[in-house]
Parts: C-alpha cells; structure tokens; sequence
C-alpha cells in the first residue's frame, strides 16, 4: 500500500510562486511516475505534470515554462515548483502515483492524495 500526502497549498497574488510536496509512504518501490493534476473550480481533474522514476518529465501547455516537477527519491517526495502563477492556476491540486506490486502477481495500482488547494488572485 501507498499512502499519498500533499501540503504547500494556499493563496498568492498574481505572479508569485508557490512550492507543492507530496510525501509518499508505504511501499513505494513498486511506483513507476508519479505526478500532478488539478481540478479548478466547477471543471474536471486535469494532468498538470508528471515524472518517471527515471527521472522523464512530461507538462500540459498550460504550465510548460512555469511550472517544474521535480522528485526526490531518498524522501520519497516529489515536488511541484510553480511559478509565474495565474488566476486560472486556481484549483485543488492531487499527487498521483501509479506503479505495480512488487511481489506477485504484480498488480497494478495508482493512489490519489487529498488534494490542496491553490488560490491565485489576479
């Protein structure tokens, strides 16, 4: 089992930066990537980034060149550096993580964080 916590959420103005971790315990050598989504206000849950053990990044237009994720294995945390944030950067932010078993039969499984909300004002 992998439990999933996230935390650095809350509320900037335009323009200014916010650090997002995500703390993952249990066992956590099966994960493969892991990464961030976010749901805005009255919308869907939407990718944001993700990152593979191997340490591949992936973005949605809507961050690249703001947005960086970023992962410490030895913590076993990843992070979320935002920056240059926008009012549409409002959301609830999840940590995701998805991987397989390490014992057989190896099933696959991915977990969600609680989610923490990021509030930007224009």
């Amino acid at each position: 089992q992998v439990q999933l916590v996230e935390s650095g959420g809350g509320f900037v103005q335009a323009g200014g930066s916010l650090r997002l971790s995500c703390a993952a315990s249990g066992i956590t050598s099966g994960i493969n990537v892991m990464g961030w989504y976010r749901r805005p206000p009255g919308q869907q849950r939407d990718l944001v980034a993700t990152i593979s053990t191997h340490g591949v990044t992936n973005y949605a237009d809507s961050v690249k060149g703001r947005f960086t994720i970023s992962r410490d294995s030895a913590k076993n945390t990843m992070y979320l550096q935002s920056d240059s944030l926008k009012p549409e950067d409002t959301a609830v932010y999840y940590c995701n993580a998805a991987g397989y078993g390490i014992t057989w039969p190896h099933e696959f499984f991915e977990v969600w964080g609680q989610g923490t909300l990021v509030t930007v004002s224009s």
